[in-house]
C-alpha cells in the first residue's frame, strides 16, 4: 500500500500543476484590468499611462506570464500564497481567517449527508415498492433538482424574515458564542448538504437493490439470518462501494456550492473570498482559492481510494 499511496501522492502533485497553469492561464484570459478595479471614476479619468504602467510593474503583472507563474509558483511551495494587487494584503491571513469558516460549514454538510441519506437510502431499498420507498425517492429526486441559491433565499424570506426564527445573514465563531453560531449556520449547512442528502438516497438505495439481488444474499436468507444481520453484515458493506465513490464527487459539489450559499447568506468564507477576488479581477486571490479546493477534493479522492480496501477485502493496492 505505501507504494500506491506515494504513486497517488505524485498524481495528486502533477494535477495540482496542471490546474495552477490552467487556472493561471485562464484568470488572465479575463477582460478587464485589476489595476482600474480600485481606482474611482475620477481617479481613472486623472491618472496618467505611466502611472497605470508603474502600479502594474509595483503589482508585477507587467512581466511575461511565465515569469509570473513561476514566481507564484515559487512563492506558493515555500508557504507564500502571494499578495492580493488589490489591497496588497497577504492571501495567506485571509484563508488563515476564512478557511475554518467554510471547513466548518462544509464539514457538516458532509456529516449530514452521510448519517441521514445513507440511512434513508438503506430504508428506501429494503421498503422497495412501498409508498414509504416513493415518498423517500421523491424526496431524493426533488433534493437534486432544487438550486441551492433559490433554496437559500426561500430559507432565509420564510424562516428568518417571516418568522423571525434565525438571523438573515452572517457569521458569528463558535469561540465568541457557540449559540450564536449554531443559529446562524443551520440554514447554510441545510443549503449546502440537501444535495449531496438527495444523492446518498438514490446512490444507496440502487446500490443496495443491486447487493440484494446476489446469490451470497439469497444464501443468507436461505440459513434463517435475520434481517438486520444480513442488511447491515452481508449487504450494507458491498453496497457502500460505489457510494463512497460518490462521496468523493459529493465533497467537490460541497466545495463548490459553499461559493454560491456564502454570497447569498453574506457569510465572509474561502467561497465568499472567491466571489470578491473574481470580481475584482485579483488574480491571485482566485488562483489561492481554487488551489486550495483542488488540494481538499483531491485528498478527499485519496482517502476514498484507500477505504475500499476495508470495504471489500478482495480489492488489493499494488
Amino acid at each position: 500500500m505505501g507504494a500506491y499511496i506515494i504513486r497517488r501522492i505524485l498524481q495528486m502533485i502533477l494535477i495540482l500543476v496542471l490546474v495552477t497553469v490552467l487556472v493561471f492561464v485562464m484568470v488572465r484570459l479575463l477582460p478587464g484590468d485589476p489595476i482600474l478595479m480600485f481606482l474611482s471614476a475620477q481617479q481613472e479619468s486623472q491618472v496618467t499611462q505611466e502611472q497605470l504602467d508603474y502600479l502594474r510593474h509595483q503589482v508585477g503583472i507587467d512581466r511575461p506570464m511565465i515569469v509570473q507563474y513561476f514566481d507564484w509558483l515559487g512563492q506558493v511551495v515555500r508557504g507564500n500564497l502571494g499578495k492580493s494587487i488589490v489591497n496588497q494584503n497577504n492571501i495567506i491571513d485571509d484563508v488563515k481567517h476564512r478557511l475554518p469558516i467554510t471547513f466548518q460549514l462544509g464539514a457538516l454538510a458532509f456529516i449530514i449527508s452521510v448519517i441521514v441519506g445513507i440511512p434513508i437510502g438503506l430504508i428506501a431499498a429494503v421498503k422497495r415498492g412501498t409508498w414509504l420507498d416513493n415518498v423517500l425517492t421523491a424526496f431524493g429526486n426533488l433534493g437534486i433538482c432544487v438550486p441551492s441559491f433559490w433554496l437559500g433565499i426561500l430559507l432565509i424570506y420564510l424562516i428568518s424574515y417571516k418568522l423571525d426564527w434565525l438571523p438573515l445573514y452572517g457569521y458569528v465563531s463558535p469561540t465568541v458564542n457557540i449559540l450564536d453560531n449554531i443559529r446562524h449556520i443551520i440554514l447554510p449547512v441545510i443549503c449546502l448538504s440537501l444535495a449531496p442528502i438527495a444523492t446518498d438516497i438514490r446512490m444507496t438505495r440502487s446500490s443496495m437493490l443491486e447487493v440484494l439481488r446476489q446469490d451470497y444474499i439469497r444464501t443468507a436468507w436461505s440459513k434463517g439470518l435475520k434481517q438486520q444481520v444480513v442488511i447491515i453484515k452481508h449487504a450494507l458493506k458491498n453496497g457502500l462501494i460505489p457510494v463512497i465513490t460518490m462521496k468523493g464527487m459529493t465533497l467537490a459539489a460541497i466545495v463548490g456550492g459553499s461559493v454560491i450559499v456564502e454570497t447569498v447568506f453574506s457569510i465572509t468564507g474561502m467561497g465568499r473570498l472567491a466571489v470578491e477576488g473574481l470580481f475584482a479581477q485579483d488574480y491571485t486571490i482566485v488562483q489561492a482559492c481554487l488551489l486550495i479546493s483542488c488540494t481538499v477534493v483531491l485528498c478527499a479522492n485519496l482517502i476514498v481510494d484507500l477505504s475500499y480496501g476495508w470495504l471489500d477485502p478482495r480489492i488489493r493496492y499494488r
